[in-house]
């Protein structure tokens, strides 16, 4: 099957699930693309404000499938505007949540890495352990790793490439939350319902100004971005209904404009 993509608007949430159990979820041509139209969707669709990136058990992802690598066809696990399993590289307005049950190692790492938080079964693995295989790691963990945990501790992760349990990527801060085996998307299901009683547009602005003034710039453009986001979340017909909320004393209805 490749890819299940799962929206559903009554929650504001979409599941994206790499479904190929028999090659431990690997990346190939079908998931890339897979994977990269269902992120179309999810940013097109402006019910859904975000989105989760699972695996079926008891493996989140292998990474990139090395008989389609072997075969000369590495290029077909990358899209032009995704990267890596059409998701490592592609810019995107909402916040995704990585639901790790089982092993996430190499490209599986990466993609984890490349969500904006993850919950991770106990008993889980990540690792980046390309260069047991005299390859180096391609798709951004050798910079956001370290940009998520310590940096020498990064450093040991990519020169060792040994494998390491999800409660010591917890423990370093790659993981947000732990889950007991088998309920890592049932607690990414609940993280995301804590992110989406929030106003989707001070959401989707505020993981932008994080993003940019954390890694990209300077402290002086670091302000000068915060104030722009400010000013447009404050022209939002949400702020005003924030507001009102507020005074009124009751919960807000946001429209997400």
């Amino acid at each position: 099957m490749g890819v299940r993509f799962e929206p559903e608007p009554e929650n504001h949430l979409a599941v994206i699930t790499i479904d190929r159990p028999e090659a431990r979820n690997a990346v190939n041509a079908e998931v890339a693309q897979g994977i990269e139209e269902a992120v179309d969707a999810i940013e097109a669709d402006d019910r859904i404000w975000v989105g989760i990136l699972t695996g079926v058990p008891p493996v989140f992802s292998a990474g990139g499938d090395l008989k389609e690598i072997g075969k000369g066809r590495v290029k077909t696990l990358h899209t032009r505007r995704g990267g890596f399993a059409g998701f490592v590289r592609r810019e995107r307005r909402k916040p995704f949540i990585a639901a790790v049950d089982g092993y996430a190692l190499a490209g599986g790492t990466e993609l984890a890495l490349a969500c904006d938080l993850v919950v991770a079964s106990r008993g889980s693995t990540f690792g980046i352990p390309e260069v047991k295989r005299a390859v180096v790691a391609g798709a951004g963990g050798l910079f956001r790793l370290g940009r998520r945990i310590p940096f020498a501790v990064a450093m040991e992760w990519a020169l060792t490439g040994d494998a390491y349990p999800a409660e010591r990527a917890a423990e370093l801060g790659l993981v947000n939350e732990l889950a007991e085996p088998g309920k890592a998307l049932e607690a990414a299901r609940a993280l995301a319902a804590r992110i989406t009683v929030n106003a989707p547009v001070a959401v989707q602005l505020s993981r932008q100004l994080m993003i940019e003034a954390t890694h990209l710039v300077d402290e002086d453009e670091a302000w000068e971005r915060n104030r722009a986001v400010v000013r447009a979340a404050g022209e939002t017909e949400d702020f005003a209904e924030g507001m009102k909320a507020f005074v009124e004393k009751r919960a807000p209805v946001w429209s997400g404009r």
